[in-house]
């Protein structure tokens, strides 16, 4: 049975994240404050966080480096970690502390069910959803200019 700590303070979020991950055989551990994930992790084997970006205290970002941290250390096991991001810009920050992977908001189950079984399969998921789509603009007729 793998044991999923979802780190969120909005009922929004950890609903929409207990909606793709309660299937009876997941345990779902919720902490409303980011300090807290280290101590759930050190407590029981954990198979994966789930972070949001914005959590009162420790956000998804300073979640992420404390237990890698702690894992450079030898404090802590290897915890693969899925951040919820705000905004395409938090995608770098994302990328910085180490996330095995990312979601930009608003949450589908589709895209959140994915990246649950590509860590919880040891892999990692990188949201592409976020990325604006090109636009084509024709080229512009040169203008006429009476006279001319």
């Amino acid at each position: 049975m793998p044991r999923v700590i979802i780190a969120a303070d909005a009922q929004t979020v950890i609903n929409d994240v207990r909606a793709v991950l309660d299937d009876g055989e997941t345990e779902i551990v919720e902490v409303d404050n980011g300090a807290d994930v280290r101590g759930e992790v050190d407590a029981e084997e954990t198979d994966l966080v789930i972070a949001d970006f914005q959590v009162g205290s420790m956000g998804a970002m300073a979640i992420c480096l404390d237990l890698r941290l702690e894992e450079s250390g030898g404090r802590l096991p290897y915890v693969p970690v899925l951040m919820l991001c705000d905004r395409r810009a938090d995608v770098f920050l994302a990328k910085r502390s180490s996330a095995d992977g990312y979601l930009v908001k608003p949450l589908d189950p589709i895209r959140l069910r994915k990246a649950i079984a590509a860590l919880l399969d040891e892999g990692t998921y990188y949201d592409d959803s976020y990325r604006p789509v090109p636009t084509l603009v024709s080229p512009v007729a040169p203008l006429a200019v009476p006279g001319s």
